[in-house]
């Protein structure tokens, strides 16, 4: 028989050997590190399972009996903090730790950085949250190989057959902004979205096209603008909205932080909010409520998808499996003072 130590069966010598590489790199591989190619990294995999080697539980129960981890791309925005005081609440009532990385998202797509699943590996977490990020196909099937559980807050693009995740209504949430501008008596309506390829920015703009559809009114391609989810991108599409010859009367924003740089493009051309341009926003953060005009907005129930997805991180490390892979949560109008009626009609807001 080969002594292994504390580890039945084959060495990691034999396992290396097997697979035709260095002792280290099969420890990369049992050790789940990240810096290993995709097809090394199977030829010591299927070597691991063809020659019996037992691995260590990649988590310790008794070590670290419930900490989980939480990746946001910032804590500088109020998004983010609504949906961190939604997790720490689900969190709390299970008898959660929560550990919070913030940062790791600032390569393009918001994937996490390089050797962050090295520092999970060697951390204990149970479980991980991702909120706003783009997973590669080698992060995704690194956390399948080990076996450890995660749930997307948002993702960014469809996650793969299988991936848990929570969002929100944002295709309807759509239609009702929509919708709301057309009961006022606009027609024409643009959408400044965010993302071309984001998933809940192209349904929200779907869901736009669906309520001008139904309500008989022509879609403009020229009408439809993309403001990167910030201000200045934003700014930037009003004013080129502005600069049609036949600019809107009304403008459906796919994010509150956007519709604050429509508001200053409105300001620098001397146009106010309502009378010359309603704006209506999406998310309902604090800063909708501080806008002047206060801003009319769908509300996305930001710390309930949170909590949401704790919840069935809770499951998914209990091992359960929920009933779907996608849950939505709904959406509703927050009417305020950014809306009403085109110009030279008679003014007024319309109550929900």
């Amino acid at each position: 028989m080969v002594r292994t130590g504390s580890v039945a069966g084959p060495t990691l010598a034999v396992v290396a050997r097997e697979a035709g590489v260095s002792v280290p790199t099969a420890s990369k591989v049992v050790n789940g590190r990240e810096d290993v190619a995709p097809e090394t990294r199977r030829r010591v995999t299927e070597a691991l399972d063809r020659l019996g080697y037992v691995r260590k539980p990649r988590f310790d129960s008794a070590k670290s009996p419930g900490m989980v981890d939480l990746v946001v791309h910032s804590l500088e925005s109020s998004w983010s903090g609504a949906v961190l005081h939604g997790v720490e609440e689900a969190a709390h009532d299970a008898g959660l730790e929560v550990v919070v990385s913030a940062g790791l998202t600032r390569t393009r797509g918001g994937r996490p950085e390089r050797g962050w699943l090295d520092k999970l590996s060697t951390r204990g977490s149970a479980g991980v949250l991702f909120n706003l990020a783009e997973l590669t196909p080698s992060q995704y099937a690194w956390l399948e190989q080990h076996r450890i559980p995660f749930v997307l807050i948002d993702p960014v693009l469809d996650p793969p057959p299988g991936v848990v995740s929570v969002g929100a209504a944002n295709w309807q949430g759509g239609v009702t902004a929509t919708e709301h501008l057309i009961s006022l008596g606009h027609e024409r309506i643009a959408v400044i979205a965010g993302y071309r390829r984001k998933m809940c920015s192209s349904a929200r703009v779907a869901g736009y096209r669906s309520a001008l559809a139904a309500a008989g009114i022509r879609h403009r391609p020229e009408y439809l603008r993309y403001g990167s989810f910030n201000e200045v991108g934003a700014h930037r599409r009003m004013l080129e909205l502005l600069d049609l010859p036949e600019p809107p009367t009304a403008v459906f924003v796919c994010s509150d932080k956007m519709a604050l740089g429509t508001y200053r493009a409105l300001a620098e051309r001397k146009l106010t909010v309502p009378d010359d341009m309603s704006v209506v926003g999406f998310d309902d953060l604090p800063e909708a409520h501080w806008a002047t005009p206060a801003l009319t907005t769908i509300r996305q129930p930001l710390s309930e998808m949170a909590a949401t997805a704790m919840r069935l991180l809770v499951r998914l490390m209990a091992g359960e499996r929920p009933e779907g892979t996608r849950t939505e949560l709904s959406t509703r109008l927050v009417v305020r003072e950014s809306t009403g009626k085109p110009p030279g009609s008679a003014q007024g807001v319309e109550q929900p």
